[in-house]
């Protein structure tokens, strides 16, 4: 009897062990994903991106800025293009760069919360009217809310997924801009994106390159900010329906599929011009926009090529979200269609290599910041 009590006892015993290890084994397992789950809130709040030595999000090129004595690309006599080489080849590849992404407003805090990768429902199609009795102030007075100096723009209450550089070609086109401005800074506004503005001036009056004009506003609207997606737009066109977002996509997006100008639709297949967006990871993989289109035409079909040749597509919105107006103008001068363009597209993959964002010169004249833009004037050292 009393040898089966002792077993009887010694059966209880290890049950009520194996059920306090359970217990204890489960607490452990709890804290171990609670403190999971607390890294993970904390990547998401944009503040661990930000801490010294973290690696940056794999979508955009890591933060660097441009070395000191570089200016416009220019450095001593060397013409610059090895210098940015160089700074770009970095760029590239040093995911510990000392130029961290801006902190949040409160480093010791968590920080304000993440946007959805997709803002709310905006409003959609939209009627887009030129006044031409509008003035500039009118524009500032309409548009500049929440505005920085330089047009800069985040959201004041959460942090956005997209910091984006919008980058405008520009010379002597002051109308289309205003027009520009009026509708884009509220488009924007409510895609919730952390964006800058940036208007790229080619000085002088020799003849007008667009393509070159884009590197520029690439490499200098990253010394401003660590930007992971770049929208390329002409001034003379504006979205018809806000559903087509100011913003990156896993591939190359070709924005501006049904303009007006072609009857709200593409004038061919391969058509990749008027408003594009790449993240900074796209851009660099084509070696950026080809600097050697003088004149007009040909550079956006050697951008399609570049793409392709690097084994990307392009994607674009249906034609109803991506409609655009054109503010009608006329050709400028010094901007004449180049016969030579047309043969060059012929050399697009022998020069992709060597013709792009590391083979870049150019010199800045001035920067102007106004409240609804950066205005950048540079000399591209072009031909006379």
């Amino acid at each position: 009897m009393k040898r089966r009590y002792m077993r009887l006892f010694g059966v209880v015993a290890l049950i009520s062990a194996s059920y306090w290890v359970s217990v204890w084994l489960h607490a452990s397992d709890h804290k171990s994903h609670t403190a999971a789950d607390t890294s993970t809130s904390i990547r998401r709040t944009g503040s661990w991106f930000g801490a010294p030595g973290a690696p940056q999000p794999s979508s955009a090129p890591p933060p660097a800025a441009v070395p000191a004595g570089v200016e416009g690309g220019v450095e001593g006599g060397d013409g610059g293009g090895q210098v940015l080489k160089a700074y770009l080849s970095n760029t590239n590849t040093n995911t510990n760069s000392s130029v961290a992404p801006d902190p949040d407003p409160d480093p010791a805090g968590p920080g304000p919360a993440l946007l959805p990768p997709v803002p709310p429902t905006p409003p959609g199609p939209l009627h887009i009217e030129f006044n031409w009795t509008r003035t500039m102030s009118d524009v500032r007075k309409e548009s500049s809310q929440n505005l920085r100096e330089g047009g800069r723009y985040q959201p004041p209450d959460c942090t956005s997924q997209h910091k984006v550089a919008i980058i405008i070609p520009f010379r002597n086109r002051q109308d289309h801009l205003k027009h520009w401005l009026f509708y884009l800074h509220p488009i924007l506004k409510r895609q919730q994106l952390d964006y800058g503005v940036y208007v790229i001036n080619q000085h002088g009056n020799g003849t007008f390159n667009r393509a070159k004009l884009l590197n520029v506003g690439y490499v200098e609207a990253l010394k401003e900010y660590a930007y992971d997606c770049f929208v390329f737009s002409d001034v003379d066109l504006v979205p018809m329906d806000d559903r087509n977002l100011y913003r990156c996509h896993p591939q190359p997006r070709h924005m501006a599929s049904a303009m007006d100008k072609f009857g709200f639709k593409m004038p061919y297949g391969a058509f990749f011009g008027g408003v594009v967006a790449l993240s900074g990871e796209q851009y660099l993989s084509i070696n950026g926009f080809p600097n050697g289109y003088w004149g007009w035409g040909g550079e956006d079909d050697d951008m399609y090529k570049r793409v392709i040749l690097r084994r990307m597509s392009v994607s674009r919105p249906d034609t109803k979200i991506g409609m655009y107006k054109m503010v009608r103008h006329t050709r400028d001068a010094q901007n004449e269609a180049n016969p030579h363009n047309v043969q060059k597209l012929s050399q697009t993959k022998a020069d992709i290599d060597n013709d792009g964002i590391n083979s870049l010169r150019y010199e800045v004249k001035k920067i102007v910041k106004d409240t609804l833009y950066t205005m950048i004037d540079v000399d591209l050292l072009g031909p006379k």
